[in-house]
């Protein structure tokens, strides 16, 4: 699933990290693949199954 790079950022603004936000803004690409990209994601602290349930516009359990 494709994920704009912006909401990846937010969140983990959201989260209170504001230093890997930065690092994520200047290494992920615009639009993240979640399956193609998760060895991105996990050098943020970020799984991808637990990301599509935790971004704004409720995407839930689609990505399972």
């Amino acid at each position: 699933m494709n994920i704009d790079k912006q909401q990846i950022i937010d969140l983990l603004k959201n989260q209170g990290d504001n230093d890997k936000a930065d690092q994520a803004e200047k290494e992920l690409p615009d639009q993240v693949d979640t399956d193609q990209d998760k060895g991105l994601l996990s050098k943020f602290g970020i799984n991808p199954q637990d990301l599509l349930g935790k971004l704004p516009g409720g995407l839930g359990g689609l990505g399972g």
